[in-house]
């Protein structure tokens, strides 16, 4: 199966990425879940939680101020340290 990463920056030649392995289990993980503070995604990620919650993964969230700026600095150190692997929400 082909998989598609797409870049959301808006580059036109967005530089190449070679995706990390993934791991074998979510058992064990501690996986980063950022809210951007976009209306709803909150809802999406309540739901996401719970399933990784019952894949054994444990979850840590994090909310952006706002979504018209990227992370502050300290919240992406925050995340690199404390997660194994992290998905941001997006949703209106």
């Amino acid at each position: 199966m082909t998989r598609f990463v797409l870049d959301p920056t808006g580059e036109r030649t967005p530089p190449h990425r070679e995706p990390l392995p993934r791991p074998a289990t979510l058992a064990g993980q501690t996986i980063g879940l950022l809210d951007i503070s976009k209306p709803r995604g909150d809802v999406f990620l309540d739901r996401l939680h719970e399933l990784l919650t019952s894949s054994g993964a444990t979850v840590l969230r994090f909310t952006k101020p706002t979504f018209t700026k990227p992370a502050p600095v300290d919240l992406r150190h925050e995340i690199a340290t404390q997660c194994t692997m992290v998905i941001e929400a997006l949703a209106d």
